[in-house]
């Protein structure tokens, strides 16, 4: 499936859904905890984000494209 674009906003409030809470910014990144199962992700504050690190941070939060994009 193609990875939509997106930014890092619309990206943190897609991982909120499934758990993940912004814990603090440093600089232009965000960075997301979750608790059960622990997870932490950093997600830059940019207009778009690159298809890689899209793809690094869906991987890290232990979803799928399809999954990710549903919760968009």
């Amino acid at each position: 499936m193609k990875l939509p674009v997106v930014s890092g906003r619309e990206t943190v409030k897609a991982l909120a859904k499934v758990g993940f809470s912004l814990r603090h910014r440093k600089g232009s990144h965000m960075i997301l905890r979750r608790d059960n199962p622990f997870t932490q992700l950093t997600v830059p504050d940019h207009k778009e984000l690159d298809r890689g690190t899209l793809r690094a941070i869906i991987r890290q939060a232990g979803l799928t494209v399809e999954q990710f994009t549903d919760l968009l």
